[in-house]
């Protein structure tokens, strides 16, 4: 493996040379997996979120018909065989229906017109060449048996759901299913500046999630999510939010302080696999008047987080149709071949990334632990940073679990043991209090009184959390233990209901 990863160089160089074309079949020349690919459009709409205004900002008229937010859903996945190849032109197409759909005739013809223009006047001759080249996918392919893990992909800003179709490709014959939506603003195609246009896309993602459990491809308990630029950012929120995603990429993800100290780095817990162009010279940093005083990557202490340092690569690079639909006349200190050649890397990286985060696999760990000159990669185009987790985060969810397995009545022991991990982890009065109702209504209340001695260690003087301990002893039979808690209340707060009640009741038995 060590001789054949050393090769692989040498192997790219050779099968990339001269492969400059935008008529290029796809921009991976790595080994297929052992599935074919099949490629699937979905349309779904999200009725939870208006996304259309009722009045059309243009014209001043009611808009008619439904105003639910749209997802048009691109999905690669794992096909037990291949059909017809689509054509690279079948890809673009989708970008014609990503707000409506379906057209008409009419709409579906200026819509090709458009585009085939915009690609000529970028490429020439070599437009046709790329619209007719064909893909690795079949559309409507039989799907492969089995469940497989779930890649949710987020565009950049604006982005197309198939502007990375090449990664999602390789990524579904190696056994991942793929699912991808068009970036989208509040209330149409555009993006919001600022935090209105980060949150629709978060939500999107939290969507696919759920969209994903209904595949029975997948499989609900090995999500990540991957995203460029903007959707390398929102991604990083989404993470943050939902325990399901499990491992999480960004393809040089926007990292504009403003927003990214929004993130809640507390609970950013996930392997992260950061991918960035070469790093912005301190004069290019100060014209751009970046805040540097905040670094996202640095903040993230407790994600397990892997930096790869793509150096032949610009931000657009790692968007693959940009590739496709760029002459080599666009490319500067490296040349467009040599662009491939570096995102084949980054390729192979994101697989072995996905294998060692969902799938536990000891090779591809190996893959992840070694330097990019041991795995075999070209010499000075890749540089690996590594910055493992701290101790995790102390939490509500992880206190509950150490009860679970502890017992209720080391709830004192158990929480300051957690506060001296974690020195910021507390929890308030009013929690405690709710924690402890939840556990007498489902019919707990040994289990609600150890938590509520927990209550009533760190807030002696409370007349709330004395007579909620009473209420749980004497639901256990110790009405001595009760009577004193109950007392304790009064004392603090003479008029105290629950404590009154607590005490009628003790007299009445």
């Amino acid at each position: 493996m060590f001789l054949l990863a050393r090769a692989i160089p040498y192997l790219l160089a050779a099968c990339l040379a001269g492969t400059q074309s935008a008529g290029a079949a796809s921009m991976i020349d790595l080994p297929a997996g052992p599935h074919a690919v099949g490629f699937r459009v979905v349309f779904l709409q999200d009725r939870s979120r208006e996304f259309a205004r009722r009045l059309d900002p243009v014209t001043g008229e009611v808009r008619p018909g439904d105003r639910a937010r749209p997802l048009q859903v691109l999905a690669w996945y794992p096909a037990s065989t291949a059909g017809a190849r689509l054509r690279h032109a079948d890809y673009l197409a989708t970008r014609w229906t990503e707000l409506r759909s379906p057209l008409s005739e009419a709409e579906t013809q200026a819509a090709q017109e458009r585009q085939t223009a915009r690609l000529t006047r970028r490429l020439g001759q070599e437009a046709t060449a790329l619209l007719a080249s064909p893909v690795k996918a079949t559309r409507d392919a039989p799907a492969a048996p089995g469940r497989f893990p779930v890649v949710i992909y987020a565009p950049g800003a604006g982005g197309t759901a198939d502007e990375n179709a090449d990664l999602a490709e390789h990524l579904a014959s190696h056994g991942y299913l793929v699912l991808a939506s068009t970036s989208l603003g509040a209330n149409g195609k555009a993006i919001e500046d600022g935090w209105e246009g980060v949150e629709p896309q978060v939500t999107d993602i939290g969507y696919l999630v759920g969209h994903a459990q209904t595949w029975a491809q997948a499989d609900p308990d090995r999500i990540a999510v991957m995203g460029w630029s903007w959707g390398g950012m929102a991604n990083v929120f989404a993470a943050s939010r939902d325990e399901r995603i499990r491992a999480l990429i960004s393809l040089d993800g926007t990292r504009e302080p403003s927003l990214t100290q929004r993130i809640d780095v507390r609970r950013l817990t996930v392997p992260w696999l950061y991918a960035s162009r070469t790093p912005d010279t301190i004069p290019q940093i100060n014209r751009a008047d970046i805040d540097t005083r905040f670094s996202l990557l640095n903040a993230a202490v407790h994600a397990d987080v892997t930096q790869l340092i793509v150096y032949p690569m610009r931000h657009e690079d790692f968007a693959s149709s940009n590739w496709h639909e760029s002459s080599p006349q666009a490319y500067g200190d490296y040349s467009k071949s040599e662009v491939r050649q570096a995102y084949n890397w980054l390729a192979q990286y994101v697989h072995q990334f996905l294998e060692a985060s969902l799938l536990q696999r000891d090779a591809a760990r190996a893959f992840m632990a070694r330097s990019p000159r041991e795995n075999g990669v070209t010499p000075h185009s890749l540089r690996i940073d590594r910055n493992p987790p701290a101790v995790p985060p102390s939490t509500r969810a992880g206190l509950a679990a150490e009860l679970a397995r502890r017992g209720f009545a080391q709830a004192v022991a158990a929480y300051r043991e957690a506060q001296a991990r974690d020195p910021n982890f507390r929890l308030a009065p009013q929690e405690l209090k709710l924690w402890g109702e939840q556990l007498m209504g489902r019919q707990r209340p040994g289990d609600a009184e150890g938590l509520l001695n927990l209550w009533v260690t760190l807030e002696p003087d409370s007349a709330d959390a004395h007579a909620a301990l009473g209420a749980a002893l004497a639901a256990t039979g110790q009405r001595e233990k009760a009577q004193a808690h109950g007392q304790r209340a009064l004392e603090i707060h003479a008029a105290h209901p629950g404590a009154k009640r607590l005490m009628d009741a003790l007299r009445a038995r």
